[in-house]
């Protein structure tokens, strides 16, 4: 299953998720510099557990390179598509957490869980002598924050079906506990010395996130924070926009809304559009014309139920324009 955006629309621009995502990503192309140094870079600045529990590996580390592992790990990939699927995970689950805890106290956030997730990996494979990289755990915290934030929030999934792709509509608690039980099953499942997925991390941050979010709800955001908020606050809809149509009674037209701001309702703007169910083309390219209205209806032909006759009625768009 891969997440392609959740239905819940944050309020303001994710500046910080947006800037971990880059620095993701060039902490990959320093990796990739390293040449054939990239072993020892990954084992200096990746998370060890054996270098903090055997007296013989930890003497060939100073002090600082020891502290610095545990921040430094969730920073690396062991290649492209770690890298990606990760930073997808991120861009698709970051943005409504750090829309919830502003941007100040969500970087702290993210950096406490990934933290307990390294700890946890590192508790419980003490003699572990491969190196824990990735920003699995980190992440898993901010997936466990959007479980609890937006458990019935819709998660646009695409799901291969034998060869050929389907968008579903799963609810987040769906998704994420499919998620969270996969994990589980697949640290019962495995060896502390075996070399792959650090599962526990993940779980551990998972769990984690729910904690932290717990706590850093009860602390209130600072002025600079609420400050900041305010700057980034959106100015645009989804470009993903899920419809759920209606009829009424034999009528063969269907109904829905579709949500602009202001400024995509004066300059208009494209949206990618996909209905829950009616018709047969279910996603499609959708353009709001310059200078709409609230209230106003796009018709689009041939986009509603069969009739008997063979036909089809027609798809009304209800613009309905936002703040």
């Amino acid at each position: 299953m891969i997440p392609i955006r959740g239905t819940v629309r944050s309020e303001t621009y994710p500046i910080v998720n947006t800037l971990l995502i880059a620095v993701n990503v060039l902490v990959f192309f320093v990796q990739l510099s390293q040449g054939q140094g990239l072993n020892k870079f990954i084992y200096v600045y990746g998370l060890v557990p054996a270098r903090y529990t055997i007296p013989q590996i930890s003497a060939y580390f100073t002090t600082g390179q020891q502290v610095i592992s545990f921040l430094t790990f969730m920073f690396l990939h062991g290649g492209f598509l770690h890298l990606l699927g990760n930073m997808w995970f991120l861009y698709i689950f970051g943005d409504n957490v750090e829309d919830r805890l502003g941007h100040l106290r969500y970087l702290v956030f993210y950096l406490l869980c990934g933290l307990a997730s390294g700890i946890s990996h590192l508790v419980l494979n003490l003699h572990c002598e491969l190196p824990t990289i990735g920003a699995s755990g980190a992440i898993a915290g901010v997936m466990g924050a959007y479980f609890v934030l937006h458990p019935r929030a819709k998660v646009l999934t695409l799901v291969p079906i034998f060869f050929f792709f389907q968008f579903i509509e799963l609810p987040a608690f769906v998704f994420l506990g499919i998620w969270f039980l996969f994990q589980f099953l697949s640290a019962a499942g495995s060896s502390s010395q075996m070399g792959g997925i650090a599962w526990w991390a993940h779980i551990g941050g998972f769990v984690f996130g729910i904690v932290f979010l717990k706590l850093f709800e009860i602390l209130p955001e600072t002025g600079a924070g609420k400050k900041l908020r305010a700057v980034t606050r959106k100015r645009t809809t989804p470009r993903i926009q899920v419809i759920r149509t209606g009829s009424f009674g034999d009528d063969p037209d269907l109904y829905g809304v579709i949500s602009v701001s202001e400024r995509e309702a004066l300059f208009g703007a494209r949206k990618l559009v996909n209905i829950a169910k009616g018709f047969k083309k279910r996603t499609f390219l959708l353009t709001i014309p310059q200078g709409i209205s609230n209230g106003s209806k796009l018709r689009l032909g041939g986009m509603g139920r069969e009739t008997r006759e063979g036909g089809r009625g027609d798809l009304y768009l209800k613009v309905q324009v936002s703040d």
